[in-house]
């Protein structure tokens, strides 16, 4: 029986898109979109800033040498966090399933987004548990992240189901025994909830 619900952040709470904000600093700086997109994306430095080994100070300031430009760090900020629009139906779910069901969120995510964006989305108050890359010093897929969520949920992985638009990520939580969902779209997940149990067909 299900008894926890996990959810994942990024294109299943909020959709994001990083171009709006390598569009920003492609204004700025000159260089294109996709050599901005390897210099930030392509290299560690951003799944370095996921996994807490770097501070957001240290991260604007590698941001600033790899472009060339010194941007300010309020301003680099606000574009690097502009990127993410609500997806309203997982809202809708969410307040649904809160007090049916114990309530998770699994994100791989830096401190600026989580300050900026994911602690201020509407729905936040209503987890139970929250487990971000950034303060666990590991990244989805890996086994750590998933048991860290476990652990603040106070569930078996048996009794929870984890709901992510990566089939990775989503196979990564099997690895450790929770039902795994990739995300795919709002009709799709209802389908997969209904066929668990967690929600009426």
């Amino acid at each position: 029986m299900i008894r926890g619900v996990i959810f994942d952040f990024g294109n299943v709470i909020c959709s994001f898109d990083v171009d709006i904000f390598l569009a920003k600093l492609h204004e700025g700086s000159g260089l294109d979109v996709e050599t901005l997109r390897d210099r930030i994306y392509g290299s560690r430095l951003h799944s370095r800033y996921e996994r807490g080994e770097i501070s957001s100070v240290e991260f604007h300031r590698e941001v600033v040498r790899r472009i060339g430009v010194d941007v300010p760090a309020e301003e680099l900020a606000e574009g690097f966090c502009d990127i993410f629009t609500p997806l309203e139906s997982t809202h809708g779910l969410i307040r649904t399933l809160k007090g049916k069901y114990r309530l998770g969120l699994l994100s791989n995510t830096n401190e600026c987004h989580c300050l900026r964006q994911i602690r201020k989305v509407p729905v936040f108050p209503r987890f139970d548990a929250v487990t971000l890359s950034f303060e666990v010093g590991a990244l989805k897929p890996e086994p750590e992240i998933y048991l860290d969520a476990l652990r603040k949920i106070s569930l078996p992985p048996e009794e929870c189901v984890f709901i992510d638009d990566i089939g990775k990520y989503a196979e990564g939580a099997a690895e450790v025994g929770i039902r795994g969902i990739r995300y795919t779209g709002h009709a799709e997940l209802v389908r997969e909830l209904s066929s668990l149990g967690v929600i009426p067909p």
